[in-house]
C-alpha cells in the first residue's frame, strides 16, 4: 500500500485528493469516490436533451443556470447495463478543461474524510475499463470504494474528437 503523496502513487504527478474529503456515489451498486474539490454542484434528476451523433456515453445536454452542460452517463462509460429499476438519477457536476460536465449516477451518498494511509493502488483484478478511470481504491467496512479520476473518466471525449 502506497500513501497518496508517495512517488509511486498515480496521484503524485499533480493530482491530489484534496484533504482526503470525497463525495461517495453509487453506480450499479458499486461505491465510487470523487474528490470534493472536483465537484461544482450536486443536482437531483434533470431534464436532459439528447444530442444527435454524440458518443454513446453522452446522455445529452442540460441547462444549469443558463449554462449548457454535457451530461455523461457513467453507467455507459463503465460498460454497465441501463438502470432496470426506473429510479431517479442524480447529477454530479464537475469541471474538466474549463468545461462543466454532469456525471449521471444512481445516487449520491455522503461526504467522507479518508486518511491517506488507507489509499491503495488499483488491484490487478480490477476490470480494465474501470482501471483506466480509477485513481486507486479505499477498503471501507467490507466495501471497495473506487476513486474516480474525473479527467480520465472524461477522456473518451478527447479521443472521439481526434
Amino acid at each position: 500500500m502506497k500513501p497518496i503523496g508517495s512517488a509511486d502513487s498515480p496521484l503524485a504527478a499533480g493530482k491530489t485528493f484534496g484533504q482526503g474529503d470525497f463525495v461517495a456515489i453509487y453506480v450499479d451498486g458499486q461505491l465510487f469516490g470523487i474528490p470534493v474539490l472536483a465537484i461544482r454542484d450536486v443536482l437531483g434528476p434533470q431534464r436532459v436533451t439528447r444530442i444527435p451523433l454524440a458518443p454513446p456515453e453522452v446522455a445529452g445536454a442540460l441547462n444549469l443556470r443558463g449554462r449548457i452542460v454535457t451530461a455523461i452517463d457513467v453507467r455507459r462509460r463503465l460498460g454497465l447495463p441501463a438502470r432496470a429499476d426506473g429510479g431517479r438519477d442524480m447529477s454530479v457536476v464537475v469541471e474538466c478543461g474549463g468545461e462543466l460536465y454532469s456525471l449521471i449516477v444512481d445516487s449520491v451518498a455522503e461526504v467522507l474524510t479518508l486518511a491517506p494511509e488507507g489509499y491503495e493502488r488499483n488491484p490487478g483484478t480490477l476490470n480494465p475499463r474501470w482501471r483506466e478511470i480509477s485513481a486507486g481504491i479505499y477498503r471501507l467496512d467490507g466495501q471497495l470504494m473506487v476513486m474516480l479520476d474525473v479527467d480520465n473518466l472524461l477522456r473518451f471525449q478527447h479521443t472521439a474528437a481526434a
